[in-house]
């Protein structure tokens, strides 16, 4: 898109919504002639990814609309033939599914590359309530550095779902049910970080 369609879509959707440009850019976190100036004066050129994807978001709108990448319709998401456990731990062997079929512009919304996504079942209560028995995850395995939220691992060899928390000694794989005492990581154990949860999907029982 060129700099002048960005500019001119952006002023049809502030004056549809009666939205003012000094909001607006106070919702970017700028001054609050950002906008005005972007529009009237062209400066900057283009706008801010980051600003883009807010705006878009705002006002309700595909990305693709003010010049972002366009996204595909849906997305085929693979569905893999295992469980991570959140019980006691065990390799859990499912059936194999049809892929999953997710609307493109909410799999971008993850921060998410597609190809990185897979769907895999939790087995056990070890992380409830915020993951039960028979969840479907969706796991992003281009985010592997174990840092904040429900992480996937391989410890030795056995399929998990848990946080990973530092501790004195190292590390520890921590459940959400108290019910259920942190798993140390020792020296020389096989931790593998598999990926970061970013969605579930929960049967209605």
């Amino acid at each position: 898109m060129e700099p002048e369609q960005q500019r001119t879509v952006l002023a049809a959707l502030a004056a549809e919504r009666g939205e003012s440009l000094a909001a607006l850019s106070r919702l970017l976190g700028r001054n609050a002639a950002y906008l005005q100036q972007y529009l009237e004066r062209g400066s900057p050129r283009m706008l801010r990814e980051e600003d883009r994807e807010k705006l878009a978001r705002y006002f309700g709108v595909p990305e693709a609309r003010l010049g972002g990448p366009a996204v595909p319709h849906t997305v085929a998401i693979p569905r893999l033939d295992l469980a991570a456990s959140a019980g006691p731990g065990a390799l859990v062997e499912l059936e194999s599914a049809a892929p999953l079929r997710l609307d493109g512009e909410f799999v971008r919304r993850l921060g998410a590359r597609p190809e990185a996504l897979s769907m895999i079942a939790v087995r056990g209560d070890s992380m409830a309530p915020t993951l039960e028995d028979g969840d479907s995850i969706l796991v992003d395995t281009g985010s592997r550095d174990g840092g904040e939220g429900v992480q996937v691992v391989r410890h030795e060899g056995v399929l998990l779902v848990k946080r990973l928390r530092k501790t004195t000694d190292g590390t520890a794989l921590v459940s959400d049910n108290p019910a259920y005492p942190p798993i140390p990581v020792r020296p020389g154990d096989r931790l593998e970080i598999v990926g970061r949860v970013v969605w579930l999907a929960r049967r209605l029982r």
